[in-house]
């Protein structure tokens, strides 16, 4: 079905709704558009301080789809055919929009920014001035992810675009008391070759700190899979990180990096979860679990390398990210399970280590250490990272 509507319009008329609830007799308000790539399914997805939350569906020729939401540009699903030819939904997330702002859920599936990851302190200096954040971790010690005004809790403007779409996000100056108007664009491009590509993209007009990255948890048994532990029979390679950033006692670099070699940080080559998240290992009991940031060997900036290949030997999914950012953060939801959570998709609720994150990202806090690459967008810069998801299934 083509409806004859502008796609870049952000919206749909009163007059689409109606047609489209005519044609397919649904009650849920969901409706059925042609873009340049293909078809993307649309229906609100709750409303958040007076503003309509929406849920697009991207599917290609392979049968794997995903679900994106315009509060936080946020991933709520991602479904992949298993090796017998069943789809399995393999990130976890919620079934409307209330669910991310009114329960904690570890920025599930979420664009995070302004800085992802932690500042020590909550503070900052930027051309001689010190700015002071929000301190929402460590008992008031650290800033983590945005805080309160986080980007993962905004609601993002949308439009269509080749293979997918693009979602717009402008923070005000001041706004979480980072300093400038910063426009921000991501982009999310569903190929044929099953991966997800997404493009971040910003300009601002005073110099500020920025720091994005994707939150989503990843269960390739199966989002349904959320019992304690469940991601732990999972093999992960890490090929490209022969260091990592030592932790503080409140889980921020030191500005140390130490090779992984001898310790149970070394997934050079693959190893099983469980093989080595119990080891006796002093950052492993700071992160109650892996939770801590790689370097990226061969890192220039520009050249996209594979970080992280995770393995699922009982749906044979693969995933693979790949990345222009310096470093990741590998952490296997070592704080899920809280009792004030919404359940999940499938109805349950996650529980701790029943996922894994790869977030690609700057250090955390680089914006205060002189031996880390900082984490500056300028005036009359643009800021330009990727990260991409990619999805193989063995037979």
């Amino acid at each position: 079905m083509i409806l004859d509507c502008d796609f870049n319009s952000g919206h749909f008329s009163d007059t689409d709704k109606v047609f489209c609830l005519k044609e397919r007799i649904c009650c849920n308000k969901l409706f059925e558009k042609i873009n340049p790539s293909g078809k993307v399914i649309m229906k609100e997805f709750g409303t958040v301080k007076d503003e309509k939350v929406y849920l697009f569906t991207l599917a290609n020729k392979n049968g794997m789809s995903v679900d994106l939401s315009t509060l936080g540009a946020t991933i709520t699903a991602i479904r992949v055919p298993d090796k017998d030819g069943k789809t399995v939904d393999v990130a976890q997330g919620y079934t409307s929009a209330d669910c991310y702002t009114d329960y904690p859920v570890g920025h599930a599936g979420g664009t995070i920014g302004p800085c992802a990851n932690k500042i020590d302190y909550g503070t900052f200096e930027l051309n001689g001035q010190k700015y002071e954040l929000e301190k929402n971790k460590d008992n008031g010690r650290t800033h983590c992810h945005g805080a309160s005004e986080g980007f993962d809790i905004k609601n993002w403007k949308y439009d269509f675009v080749k293979n997918g779409m693009k979602f717009t996000y402008v923070k005000k100056d001041g706004e979480g008391n980072f300093p400038g108007n910063v426009t921000v664009d991501v982009t999310y491009i569903l190929t044929d070759d099953n991966e997800l590509k997404i493009v971040y993209e910003a300009e601002t007009d005073k110099d500020t700190v920025l720091n994005l990255t994707n939150h989503s948890y990843f269960n390739l048994d199966g989002e349904e899979n959320a019992e304690e532990n469940s991601v732990l029979n999972h093999k992960v390679q890490l090929p490209a990180s022969s260091e990592y950033t030592v932790n503080s006692t409140v889980a921020v670099p030191t500005g140390e990096l130490k090779n992984v070699k001898n310790t149970p940080f070394d997934f050079r080559q693959p190893a099983v979860i469980k093989d080595r998240i119990n080891q006796d290992d002093e950052q492993l009991k700071i992160g109650a679990g892996f939770d801590q940031n790689y370097c990226i060997d061969g890192y220039d900036g520009k050249k996209l390398i594979t970080v992280a290949k995770v393995v699922s030997e009982k749906t044979g999914i693969e995933l693979d990210v790949k990345t222009n950012l310096p470093g990741f953060q590998f952490y296997t939801a070592n704080h899920l399970g809280k009792p004030t959570q919404p359940l999940g998709k499938s109805g349950k609720r996650y529980q701790k280590r029943s996922s894994l994150c790869v977030e690609p990202q700057f250090y955390p806090n680089a914006i205060n250490m002189n031996d880390f690459e900082k984490p500056i967008l300028k005036k009359g810069e643009k800021y330009n990272r990727t990260i991409i998801y990619s999805f193989e299934t063995e037979k």
